[in-house]
């Protein structure tokens, strides 16, 4: 794993930018470090072909043996992001034994506001559902501001890049940022988010730009590749089972324009 700080940077890449599309101009000091620290990461999980899976593992193998050795033992506190009920339905069901967790339901890229309503009830539903079973350790859930004007100004100029693409880098950025500080200033173990359950998202990619907040707020991040062990799958059937409303686009816009011209260009 990539624990580089940010002083460990000088003489890594200075106009990372260029490589993605829509960017040109000047970039700030502060925002070239943070992507040069991106790329510092980036490479050193490309050398050392990082299994995201397993260095979770290890972790959750370290804290039950603990919670074997400690009549008295009290987990750590993990600030979880996530983006919705489906998919962190799996990811609460695993991690609950392991931590005592605080969900931080913080979507900004999500456009219309009924949508965005509908999604964080279903959260909160489940919540509510898995802490009635007592699955493991109860579970907390804060709900951040709902402010999609920071999503269209972080996405200026990166309207018509292709799903999965740089927008979606920054997006991730955007929501683990702000994951990251509250996560910092809440004195929590850790932080993570439920993104890399999706198939269709980059879980390196949302590993490195979790890597670099971490070496920016100074707070441990917790390693992930949920879609694996079944744990997509797993994830369908829970959404099944407690009969959740699973949305067909991420939340924003563009991300739904795409789908729609998908789907006419199949009909």
């Amino acid at each position: 794993m990539c624990l580089v700080k940010m002083d460990d940077l000088s003489g890594i890449v200075d106009d990372l930018r260029k490589k993605y599309c829509g960017l040109s101009g000047e970039v700030c000091y502060n925002e070239r470090r943070q992507w040069a620290l991106r790329e510092y990461c980036r490479k050193e999980n490309r050398m050392n072909q990082v299994n995201y899976q397993k260095e979770l593992e290890k972790i959750l193998n370290t804290l039950q043996e603990k919670g074997e050795a400690a009549s008295d033992y009290r987990p750590p506190r993990l600030f979880l992001h996530s983006c919705c009920a489906p998919c962190s339905s799996y990811c609460l069901e695993y991690l609950c034994r392991y931590f005592l967790i605080t969900v931080f339901y913080y979507n900004p890229n999500i456009s219309f506001s009924e949508e965005y309503q509908k999604r964080v009830a279903e959260q909160k539903r489940l919540i509510a559902a898995y802490n009635k079973e007592e699955k493991g350790w109860p579970i907390d859930i804060v709900e951040g501001d709902y402010e999609p004007e920071r999503f269209y100004e972080m996405s200026k100029g990166y309207e018509n890049c292709p799903e999965g693409g740089e927008r979606c880098f920054r997006c991730f950025d955007l929501r683990l940022r702000k994951t990251a500080e509250l996560a910092q200033a809440g004195g929590y173990d850790y932080f993570a988010t439920t993104l890399t359950i999706s198939p269709l998202k980059n879980a390196a990619k949302i590993n490195e730009i979790g890597q670099a907040l971490s070496g920016e707020y100074g707070i441990p991040w917790l390693p992930s590749d949920f879609k694996k062990k079944n744990g997509y799958k797993r994830s369908v059937e829970l959404s099944a089972q407690y009969g959740l409303y699973r949305q067909d686009y991420c939340g924003c816009e563009f991300s739904m324009r795409q789908r729609l011209e998908e789907q006419r260009a199949k009909a």
